[in-house]
This record gives structure tokens, sequence and C-alpha cells, in this order.
């Protein structure tokens, strides 16, 4: 059983995993992270050690979780000075377990799929978390972690967890950068956004019950070239938004059409 963790990392993900765990009475040893006062930030609320150096990582920890950002991984990997039997694994997306070949005889990866944020807390209990290791019995340990935080736990492989990865990005980060497009239309005329708050959460809503595609309205999924015509036309100031406005249109309309020949 996974007792204990030393968090390598104290960004947003990182953040909110450690105040899960312990809730969970999973004990973090040691936050690091190469800012010294982000470590010390989140040891402070998990009731930990820090550090912001690798070499003074704790040698004892039941595993040591890198939730740092893509591209820093493999750096820290090779900073590490563990024993080659401690349990190693990774959080991202859309980097494979085989990275952490070589530097541990046991590893895997604890991809919780969900935004996070450092200011705001979320509940595990829903939040599927997809795992992966190198042995049978190291899958085991991370599915026994994973219970105790959530009733979806996933056993998915690299390449399932890169296409996962993908349509994220598309239902999160990109319909997140929707809003801001429209944070900023609405700002131009002096418009609340919070008049949208609504529409946004039947949005999310609706989804639960229908399929994306069924849930689909307006002008794009009628072609109404009037109403496109004059929202393009509101847009003639800004080039880049007209662009995404005309893309997303005719990809709405391309995607329903698709579907209505499949039915056919």
């Amino acid at each position: 059983m996974i007792e204990n963790v030393a968090l390598i990392g104290a960004g947003n993900l990182a953040t909110q995993l450690a105040i899960a765990l312990k809730k969970k009475d999973i004990k973090i040893k040691q936050v690091f992270s190469r800012n010294k006062n982000s470590a010390k930030e989140l040891a402070e609320k998990t009731g930990s050690a820090y550090t912001n150096n690798l070499s003074e990582l704790v040698p004892d920890a039941d595993i040591y979780i890198i939730a740092v950002k893509d591209s820093a991984i493999l750096e820290v990997l090779e900073n590490l000075q563990l024993n080659e039997t401690k349990l190693i694994v990774h959080t991202a997306g859309s980097v494979p377990m085989s990275i952490l070949e070589g530097f541990s005889n046991n590893y895997g990866v604890f991809y919780p799929l969900q935004t996070f944020s450092k200011s705001r807390e979320v509940d595990f209990s829903n939040i599927p978390i997809c795992i992966e290791a190198n042995h049978p019995s190291v899958l085991m340990k991370l599915e026994n972690l994973a219970k105790n935080l959530t009733i979806s736990v996933n056993q998915i492989n690299s390449d399932e967890r890169k296409t996962l990865h993908l349509a994220a990005v598309f239902a999160n980060n990109f319909v997140n950068h929707m809003y801001a497009v429209s944070a900023e239309i609405l700002q131009n005329k002096k418009l609340d956004f919070e008049l949208l708050k609504p529409l946004i959460a039947e949005t999310a809503a609706k989804v639960q019950e229908l399929s994306p595609i069924e849930a689909q309205t307006g002008p794009a999924k009628r072609y109404d070239q009037t109403i496109i015509n004059a929202h393009l036309n509101m847009l003639d100031s800004q080039p880049d938004y007209q662009k995404i406005y005309s893309f997303v249109t005719e990809s709405i309309f391309q995607l329903q059409q698709k579907h209505s020949h499949d039915i056919l």
C-alpha cells in the first residue's frame, strides 16, 4: 500500500492532487519545486517538508509523483538520485510511460483527467484517473492509490492517453478560449460576461444527457447564411475572430452533415 508521497512539482495539478491525497490520509512527505516559495506554499498546505534541490529528496517515500510541465520531466528524471527500486510516476497526458524506463525498475503513469487551478479546489471523487504501469504489481499499487480518490479508475496505455489528452484540449482548452473571445466581444460593447453564464451552464449540463451532435444548436447547424454573414460583418475589425467564426461554422455544418448521412 502507498501511505506516503514525495511530490515533484507545486503547480496547478500538483497542488490539487496533494490536497486531495492529504484529505484521504495519504501523507505528503515532501514537496519539491525549483521555485522555493512555491514548494513552501504547498508544503504549508499539506504539513510536509519542502525543498528546491532534487538531491535533497527524501529517500524513503512510497511513491515519487512527477507533476511538472511535460518539457521538464526528462530533466527531473536525469537529476533524481533515488534507489532504482523506487516507484516513480508522471502525471502527463501526452508523455509516454517509456520516458521513465531506465530511471527505475518500478514506474508508471497517474493521470487525472481534469482542469486544475491552484486557487480552485476540486472534488476528486468522480475525476477519471488514468493509470499505466510497467508491472502488474505496480499497476495494483496505482489502482489502490487512485481508488482512494475517485470511483473512476481507468487502465489506459500511452497511445490511448495521448488521444484522450488531444480530445481534452478540444473539450476544455479550446472551449475556454472561446469564453475568452466571447468576453472580449462583450467588453467592446460594455456588456457583462455574467449574462452568458447561464447559457454556459446549460450547455455543459445538456451534454451530460445528449451526445454533442444532438446538443448542437445555432446558425451554423442550420447554415443560416443571413445570420452568419451578419455576424461576420460585425467582426470586420477583428479579422482573427472572423477566421475562427468562419472555420468553426464550417466545421459544425460539415460534422452535422456527416452525422446525418451516417444515420441515413
